[in-house]
């Protein structure tokens, strides 16, 4: 367990107290909490907009997730986790080309403007946030992690740096995507980018 995973637990055992049954769906309100992070941002997302989409009373809130801080911390890891089971999903089942079909769910070309929200908070947070910044680093070394293994499966080692480009390059399509450039140029980006980054 890392220290961001020790310390997100440690305050849900202070704000749940000893036996208190949980009454609400944990991971409906973490979903409904992380959507509202992702529209809003950190700073700009309130108490009442959490407690609201979440269904809570702020004595549940506090009772269950002791702060905001917590809450966003929860919500990131709820969101990175449940990403890389997608991408694992994706380069397990992929009919043809797995770094392909890999890129292609990261990049999301018709995915809109909101982009991913793990980039978005280590853009607004990490560089001041080590939680946050420690979550966003773990997410980016599993997926690189898994550009390598598609790359070589026998050796992953060996695809490291290919590995490294490839998830930059879907990362970086997430830019465009919140810039409002159009799906058809980031489709074609990705091609060009196949082009120069063999397998």
């Amino acid at each position: 367990m890392s220290e961001t995973d020790s310390q997100i637990a440690s305050a849900e055992k202070r704000h749940a107290g000893p036996g208190r049954p949980r009454n609400f769906d944990e991971a409906a309100a973490l979903d409904a909490a992380m959507q509202v992070f992702w529209q809003k941002g950190f700073e700009a997302t309130s108490l009442d907009d959490l407690t609201k989409a979440m269904g809570l009373s702020r004595s549940s809130f506090y009772a269950a997730f002791g702060s905001k801080q917590t809450l966003f911390l929860r919500a990131v890891d709820h969101y990175s986790r449940r990403g890389l089971r997608s991408l694992k999903e994706v380069a397990e089942t992929a009919e043809g080309d797995i770094v392909d079909a890999m890129l292609q769910a990261l990049a999301n070309p018709e995915g809109g403007s909101r982009g991913c929200l793990l980039i978005n908070c280590i853009t607004e947070l990490a560089p001041h946030d080590d939680q946050v910044a420690d979550i966003g680093r773990r997410h980016l070394e599993a997926i690189e992690d898994m550009f390598a293994a598609a790359l070589n499966p026998e050796n992953p080692e060996a695809a490291r740096d290919r590995a490294s480009a490839f998830s930059s390059l879907a990362i970086g399509t997430l830019a465009l995507r919140k810039a409002g450039i159009p799906a058809e140029r980031i489709e074609r980006t990705l091609q060009q980018a196949r082009s120069v980054l063999p397998d």
